[in-house]
């Protein structure tokens, strides 16, 4: 066969996310939409704010000789501009345009860091469970994924990350809130974990670095306060996407912001820039940057908020969350993003997902996060797909009860 070993494995192993969106459009040209209960994928459903369509409107109306042609590697000055200012306003870090690359949303701004980061043969420390795609980006770059447990609440267990830090590894990987548990890291604990990098960093004489993946940081809930990794500890990058917080997943823009304090800021900036080019990004869409630009400069005039309508989010979660509590479903509410991550009743995973999927509920394996043992629930859907498919919820838990 001519294509390589690896990307065979890959192909092999695929995305369970993917394969099961997949299988729910295949489901709903059988049985019809209303049939079918697709909890796969972190679509959101909630639409864009009113004002950023317009804004997008009014960028793609422009007859500005330039609106179609290439932008700066690192993004478009006043995007960059923009987003800093926001950032330094809401975190409390003294962030500038230039500490500012604007990515093909977060998963290419994480394909930039480790670019940038990683040597041959490094380790990438994510916390169990933790958003699957991380060990594909580690790889592209000649890094390893390797894993520490969280404790039962998915709260970060820092005695279990000491241990797993080792001389290899350089970067530290969080999410918070947490795909696919929900899980927002207090601020305490972010300066604990901040401390601990610092000692492993001098221990090992290199700087390893926190990354923050944070596409969900708007999407929090009961006026729980989603603190900043960026701010607790030097050596720290976030990564963000606008496919949450503005609903525009299929239009990849987000951005890299790295601490001011980092070690080797130079290099690191001009590493992040030069590889969003070699790594085939050239530069985020730019009819994007220019309409988020807008709406992000509106709302630091004064305003609409640049965000869509969390409490639509929070609604899903209570409803879906009473509807299986009182189904005896187990699981820890989140407290942001849009999914729910419940144990899996039964010692048979695969037994149960197939009770699910007898009744035409599409979940993704916990598996697939390595959390065995658990199913994850992707809330971003109509209302009336989260109610239709408690019937059949409640008819799983029944035959699992019986096989208990």
């Amino acid at each position: 066969m001519a294509i390589s070993r690896k990307m065979r494995a890959f192909v092999d192993s695929g995305s369970m996310i993917r394969r099961m969106f997949e299988e729910g459009a295949r489901l709903k040209a059988l049985y019809g939409a209303d049939k079918v209960f697709d909890f796969s994928i972190g679509n959101p459903n909630v639409p864009p704010p009113a004002h950023f369509r317009k804004a997008l409107m009014e960028a793609a109306a422009s007859e500005a000789p330039d609106r179609h042609s290439y932008l700066p590697n690192a993004g478009l000055p006043a995007a960059r501009a923009a987003i800093a200012a926001r950032l330094a306003r809401e975190q409390g870090v003294p962030v500038e345009a230039r500490h500012i690359v604007v990515s093909c949303g977060a998963a290419g701004g994480l394909n930039i860091v480790f670019k940038a980061i990683l040597e041959p043969g490094d380790e990438v420390l994510a916390m169990v469970p933790y958003f699957l795609e991380y060990g594909f980006i580690a790889d592209n770059h000649g890094g390893a994924l390797k894993t520490a447990p969280t404790a039962p609440d998915f709260s970060l267990d820092l005695g279990a990350i000491e241990a797993a830090i080792g001389p290899k590894t350089k970067i530290l990987i969080i999410d918070t809130p947490n795909n696919p548990t929900g899980r927002i890291y207090p601020a305490e604990t972010l300066a604990a974990l901040g401390g601990l990098l610092a000692r492993k960093g001098e221990q090992y004489g290199h700087a390893i670095y926190l990354v923050s993946d944070e596409p969900y940081r708007k999407i929090a809930y009961d006026g729980v306060r989603v603190a900043s990794p960026l701010a607790s500890y030097a050596n720290s990058i976030a990564v963000t996407s606008y496919s949450k917080e503005l609903s525009l997943p299929g239009e990849r823009l987000g951005f890299v912001a790295v601490n001011p304090a980092a070690d080797d800021l130079e290099y690191l900036l001009g590493a992040l820039s030069i590889a969003n080019r070699i790594l085939g990004f050239v530069n985020a869409p730019a009819l994007m940057q220019r309409a988020v630009a807008k709406v992000i400069q509106d709302e630091l005039a004064g305003g609409d908020a640049a965000c869509v309508d969390i409490g639509a989010y929070q609604r899903k979660r209570d409803l879906l969350s009473a509807g299986l509590a009182a189904l005896g479903y187990d699981f820890v509410l989140p407290e942001g993003a849009f999914y729910l991550f419940p144990r899996i009743p039964i010692a048979d995973a695969e037994e149960f997902l197939g009770y699910l999927r007898e009744e035409n509920i599409l979940v993704v394996d916990g598996k697939g996060f390595g959390a065995p043992g658990y199913f994850r629930i992707a809330y971003c859907v109509e209302d009336a797909t989260i109610s239709g498919a408690m019937p059949g919820f409640a008819r799983a838990m029944e035959r699992a009860k019986k096989r208990q």
